[in-house]
């Protein structure tokens, strides 16, 4: 049968349509990796019926013109991630083209590639038409025409008459139906003319021509659609002032045959299509445009430049850049007129002479082709002012060429592969002011002949030594390189900006402390001691950045500094100068956190206070109680990060607008945890009105003692991340169970997951990293492996044996310099801010499939095997990192046996930095012994998630540690419009609590479960204030805003992160107790943690217990019985546990159960456990006994327990 239809359809290669699949088609495919299918789509994709939709059989080597002639039409055409649409050559082979897109993505197995290929979700990556689509907004661009009725002149002398009208361009054609193709026609040119609605007629437009003798045609339409349509594209016509047409982007082959009668069109776009060179419509034929000044063709794919565009000597500019040109003809010398070419993105390795010609070429293109030397017919074109080399292939330059070049003054060479610098001879160049040099591998630069040199950019070299002319120097960018040394002479005089992190310098140069009129300067990352006094005595420096240094003091300031921004986190200082808030005035951002400091500087306190300090930092010091008072002279405070320091008690009196809740005490169900692996995840806004960071975590995965943890971030948007949460779990699923390598189905998860992103994948992208811990295949019974996948930002490290082990790749431009070497070997455009495009800095990405193939889908994977050194997995995004390094990270949190209170910390700590974005982690902990078990049974002692033996009573964190108590906000008030709902969160682990107080269950891993014929739950990781949120950044959900808060969607007003810490006992506090001295309690005899505020306003118990209330009837909502009921998410983590905690939220709370503030916690799945029929009798009597005994012991807790109180507070 099969051979039939082949014989029938006259090709070996062409099997039949199809509408599906059936046995035999099946079993056709599967005896060759080269046959498969295409699904052909009718021209209208959008509202076509099923019956439009049909695949086709064939083979590898069927030709495109072989379906045309089983289709019965006359082309296919083929369209690329939803946007534009070309027509197929006959001899293009379309199943070819499928398999070799899905190889280019990362498909390896050519069986694989078979399978994906009849996977009709790949319509949304690559589709074949059997006629050209085109939506109707294209063609009201391009051509609006119909047969209406149409009367000549303003006056009524003229009877209206049937006629063809046309609006194409900038012209009005009006012509007799029978006319019509014999050229027979009325020209109106409509670019300043008017379009006007005639009131005496319904649905009639009357259009007048510009000038003295102008004409007026009145066009009557029978559809109000048809008129308003006609009235909006006329409208934009005649208000443009210049004769400008753009066509760009709609898959155009020829130009418009109408577009030629308009004879004004000075200016033509048509980037972005497929245009031919001959045919009535053709390239060849432009030169009909008698005043075009205007032409860009870049993205044509041309191949050549055609030569009669040449002839077009009106042509003041041309753009075919990306067009894959190998050379230019010498015809182009022709165009006389020319002033700027723009050559970029093509394969060029020369130009011909003939282009010295063009003596008003004052821009020249020459960025991301292949060219090994700076040509030489550049010294001819006298009016050029910029040499635009970037992304080529430079080697060496020699310096003697831009001597003889004395008209250029911008040199662009960044992205070559320069190593050095040649100079001929000692001759100065006075012509070159800017130059860009980033991203070579330079390794020494001398340009101190450059004596008008003002602004260099060096950065991500290998620079050991620069030396500089400083006669002119303004700007000075080098950061990212290995200088040890800096040399500039004279001293530069008009200097503004000097940015050298990420060096290795010792000391701040000399000659950089004597630049009067220096504004910023950058220095951070390096080997800093000291600061010099005279570098913060500059009276124009606004901003000092020097963090992640060695400075241990800062000098004496003896005159007023008009500092604004201080960064100095990540030091060795002690003590701040006595005076520096006196002198410091100006100061309005200050960060110093991770340094020693003990105290803070004195300032006026009240109203006397001239401080205009909004953010202040001190995460990670040393700061005592005392530091508190402190605080009150910086009335414009709103940012405010004191985590991690010695604070025993926080007097909430001077923090205005917040509203402190004290938190009942950590219940025994809470604290149930598995064994093998628990994890905890923290997602913040920051000061973003929404999150675009989600997480994935299965600690039970596939059914088994398995698990499942990632991290997805879609920078600015939150679609994509949802999207992979929900789905990314299947895939993996489905793919493990094809495959048991692990590169294989890691790699195919990512590659599915690209594809299931349907049209949203088209335009938007997102980084991923997804961690599978599972056992080997071949040995079930053997240690667990880890295996990790990642694309994009989103990065992993394993923790092993107290150090940071990185696991993933980071793929961005900056840091993968391969990447990069392949991004721009395809051609691709690398913006100035390092971006691919200008749209993103990554070069693997989920999504984005626009920019294939430079973005790619393809992850990185790698796998370990687990041992019992391993003590836990951060998963963070991009802002996670960029802050925070793997070894900080890991000391961080390698002490907390709580991953939800690790989680928060690292967070908080990325904040406490400096981040302001989104930043999203999770903390895996690991407790995997050599034979994959951690029971606590037959008396032996359990391995730790530090490594070490863990003991029966876990001790009490040190109040230095930050893990005593921790509680962040976001507030808002009403002196500073702030984001509402950006709340954060707050973590503590139980095993600060005394062992006594919460009862211990046996632990048991998952391969030895204890018998119950009940259903135990895991801990749960988190609960996740979920809401959607409107673009104020308000909830959606609120229709009125919260009182008293001004909102306008980005900024936060106020936000305070503080850890307190005092050992007390669990007991209820006496009233008494209460007034007295903090001082009055001790931590010896304590055998848990608690909080002591200074009570200022004291409220009745009623609102606790109602919030309480609240809280437990949230707990045993249905919408809290999945981890992943509610995908939506703003940031604010807080612990479904109810730990000894404070936490503030904004002033005057929405009393309904949604939004921010009372969203439902968020439960994991249950883990249910089969009861063998042996054993129930004794379980149920064990269960009945356990329940008896707690209800007594509840009871005994309630008549104990005393209702904590609720304080208000002002300051």
């Amino acid at each position: 049968m099969l051979e039939r239809n082949m014989k029938r359809n006259g090709s070996r290669n062409f099997l039949n349509r199809r509408s599906r699949f059936g046995s035999r088609e099946r079993d056709w495919l599967k005896e060759d990796v080269g046959r498969g299918c295409v699904y052909i789509y009718g021209a209208d994709s959008a509202t076509s019926a099923s019956s439009d939709l049909h695949l086709v059989l064939c083979t590898v080597d069927t030709l495109a013109s072989e379906i045309c002639d089983g289709e019965g039409r006359e082309n296919l055409y083929l369209q690329l991630h939803g946007d534009l649409v070309r027509r197929l050559e006959p001899t293009e082979k379309p199943l070819q083209i499928v398999y070799e897109y899905l190889a280019g993505l990362g498909f390896e197995d050519l069986v694989r590639i078979q399978e994906e290929a009849a996977n009709s979700d790949l319509s949304c990556m690559i589709r074949f038409y059997n006629e050209k689509p085109c939506q109707v907004e294209q063609l009201d661009r391009i051509l609006l025409s119909g047969v209406y009725n149409v009367r000549k002149g303003k006056t009524q002398l003229h009877k209206w008459a049937e006629r063809l009208v046309i609006l194409c361009g900038t012209c009005l054609i009006v012509s007799s139906v029978k006319d019509c193709h014999t050229g027979k026609m009325h020209i109106l040119p409509l670019v300043g003319g008017k379009v006007e609605e005639v009131k005496r007629r319904p649905h009639s437009l009357a259009f007048s021509s510009a000038g003295a003798q102008a004409q007026t045609y009145h066009v009557c339409f029978e559809m109000l659609s048809e008129y308003q349509r006609w009235h909006r594209q006329a409208s934009t016509v005649v208000s443009q002032r210049l004769s400008t047409v753009d066509l760009s982007c709609y898959s155009l082959e020829e130009v418009p045959e109408h577009l030629f009668y308009s004879q004004d069109i000075t200016y033509l776009n048509l980037r972005h299509n497929f245009m031919r060179l001959d045919g009535s419509g053709g390239l060849d034929s432009l030169c009909r445009f008698s005043q075009l000044k205007g032409l860009n063709l870049s993205h044509n794919m041309l191949g050549e430049l055609p030569i009669l565009l040449c002839e077009i000597s009106t042509l003041t500019e041309l753009n075919i850049s990306c067009n894959g040109l190998h050379h230019l003809p010498s015809q182009i010398g022709n165009l006389f007129n020319l002033q700027t070419l723009c050559l970029d993105g093509n394969f060029l390795t020369s130009l011909p002479e003939e282009l010295g010609n063009l003596q008003q070429l004052c821009s020249l293109g020459l960025s991301f082709n292949n060219f090994s030397e700076v040509p030489v017919v550049c010294e001819k074109l006298t009016a050029l002012d910029k040499l635009a080399m970037a992304g080529n292939q430079l080697e060496t330059l020699n310096l003697g060429v831009l001597n003889r070049m004395s008209h250029i003054r911008y040199v662009d060479l960044r992205l070559n592969h320069l190593r050095r610098l040649s100079v001929d001879s000692l001759e100065g160049n006075k012509s070159v002011t800017h130059m860009d040099l980033r991203d070579n591998q330079l390794t020494d630069l001398d340009l101190s002949f450059l004596g008008c040199l003002e602004q260099l950019h060096c950065e991500r070299n290998q620079l050991r030594e620069l030396t500089l002319s400083g006669f002119s120097l303004r700007a000075l960018y080098a950061n990212t390189n290995c200088l040890m040394t800096i040399n500039v002479y004279p001293v530069p005089s008009l200097l503004t900006c000097l940015e050298i992190s990420r060096n290795q310098l010792l000391c701040i140069p000399d000659w950089a402390c004597e630049a009067k009129k220096l504004e910023v300067l950058d220095m951070s990352y390096n080997l800093l001691t000291e600061l010099p006094s005279r570098t913060l005595s500059n009276l124009s420096l606004r901003k000092l950045m020097v963090g992640h240094n060695h400075v241990q003091s800062l000098p004496p300031l003896l005159e007023h500094i008009p500092l604004e921004v201080l960064d100095l986190q990540h030091n060795l200082i002690t003590k701040l100068p006595e005076m520096f808030f006196f002198k410091a005035l100006n100061l309005r951002y200050l960060n110093v956190s991770a340094n020693s400091l003990e105290s803070l500087p004195s300032v006026c306190p009240g109203e006397e206070s001239l401080s205009v300090l909004q953010l202040l930092y001190l995460t990670n010091n040393n700061l005592t109680d005392l530091c508190i008072p402190d605080l009150v002279g910086h009335p414009n405070l709103r940012v405010l990060h004191l985590a991690n320091n010695q604070l025993q008690t926080f007097p909430a009196s001077h923090i205005s607008t917040l509203k402190i809740d004290a938190k009942p005490s950590l219940t025994a169900d809470s604290a149930l945890s598995s064994t093998l692996w628990n994890h905890g995840l923290a997602e913040m806004a920051g000061q973003r009105n929404k999150l675009c960071v989600s997480a994935l975590a299965l600690g039970s995965f596939a059914d088994s003692v398995e698990a499942v943890y990632g991290m997805f971030d879609g920078d600015k948007n939150e679609e994509l991340p949802r999207l992979l949460q929900c789905t990314m779990a299947d895939v993996l699923l489905e793919e493990v169970q094809q495959s048991n390598i692990d590169s294989v189905f890691m790699s195919n998860t990512f590659l599915v997951s690209h594809r299931k992103l349907g049209m949203a994948g088209q335009k938007l992208g997102s980084s991923a990293v997804l961690c599978c811990i599972r056992h080997d295949a071949t040995d079930l019974a053997g240690s667990f492996t880890l295996t990790l996948a990642n694309v994009g930002t989103c990065e992993a490290i394993l923790c092993r044996s107290g150090k940071p082990l990185p696991l993933s790749k980071v793929f961005s431009l900056e840091q993968y310099p391969e990447e990069a070497r392949r991004v721009k070997e395809q051609k691709a455009i690398i913006t100035e801010d390092n971006k691919v495009n200008g749209v993103t800095c990554c070069t693997r990405m989920l999504g984005c499939t626009y920019l294939h193939p430079w973005i790619l889908p393809k992850p990185h994977v790698y796998s370990i095997p687990l041992t019992v050194e391993d003590e836990m997995l951060l998963l963070g995004n991009k802002a996670l990192w960029e802050h925070l390094s793997y070894t900080e990270a890991v000391t961080a949190v390698r002490h907390l046996h709580d991953p939800l209170a690790a989680a928060k910390k690292v967070c908080t700590l990325a904040q406490s930095y400096g981040c302001q974005d989104n930043v999203g982690a999770m903390v895996v902990c690991l407790n995997i012994g050599e034979d994959s078990c951690t029971c606590e049974v037959h008396g032996l002692p359990l391995p730790g998630p530090g490594g070490g033996i863990s003991t029966a009573k876990p001790a009490t964190p040190s109040s230095s540690s930050g893990t005593a108590s921790e509680f962040s906000s976001e507030l808002s008030a009403s002196e500073v419009s702030s984001e509402v709902g950006s709340t954060a969160s707050d973590e503590h682990s139980g095993a600060g609590l005394d062992a006594g107080l919460v009862p211990q269950p046996e632990r048991r891993c998952s391969l030895h479960p204890v018998p119950s014929s009940s259903i135990f739950q895991r801990q749960p990781s988190c609960a996740t204030f979920s809401s959607n949120q409107s673009d104020n950044g308000l909830d959606s959900d609120d229709e009125q805003p919260v009182e008293g808060v001004m909102t306008n969607g980005s900024k936060v007003e106020v936000e305070v992160d503080i850890h307190c810490c005092q050992g007390k006992s669990l007991e209820p506090v006496p009233p008494g107790a209460e007034e007295g001295s903090p001082a009055a309690s001790s931590e010896d005899d304590s055998g848990g943690l608690f909080f002591r505020i200074w009570r200022q306003n004291s409220m009745t118990s009623n609102i606790l217990l109602a919030g309480t209330k609240e809280r437990c009837e949230l707990q045993k909502s249905p919408s809290t019985c999945c981890l992943y009921g509610k995908k939506l998410s703003n940031g604010s983590i807080v612990p479904l546990e109810e730990s000894l905690n404070l936490i503030e939220v904004a002033t005057e709370v929405p009393k309904k159960k949604t939004g921010y503030f009372a969203a439902p916690a968020q439960l994991e799945p249950e883990d249910r456990f089969v009861v063998p029929p042996d054993l129930e009798e004794e379980v149920k009597e064990q269960i009945k006994q356990h329940h008896e005994s707690g209800a007594e012991q509840q009871l005994s807790e309630k008549a104990a327990m005393a209702p904590p109180d609720e304080f208000d507070t002002a300051l």
